[in-house]
């Protein structure tokens, strides 16, 4: 399946909690840090919930 990376742009601080955990539950913990991950439906909807603090990396 295919994959896509994930890279944390803007801070966590002052977020709501579930913010934070979505943010915990992608492997993103400080900023520029980037992931990669398989591009699934529940990894779409994570990605959306924190759009405002992350960006897809080609």
């Amino acid at each position: 399946m295919a994959t896509i990376k994930i890279k944390q742009v803007r801070s966590r601080n002052n977020r709501p909690i579930d913010q934070k955990r979505t943010l915990d539950s992608l492997g993103l913990n400080r900023i520029n840090k980037v992931v990669e991950r398989e591009d699934t439906p529940t990894l779409r909807g994570m990605i959306r919930k924190v759009a405002h603090l992350v960006e897809i990396v080609d």
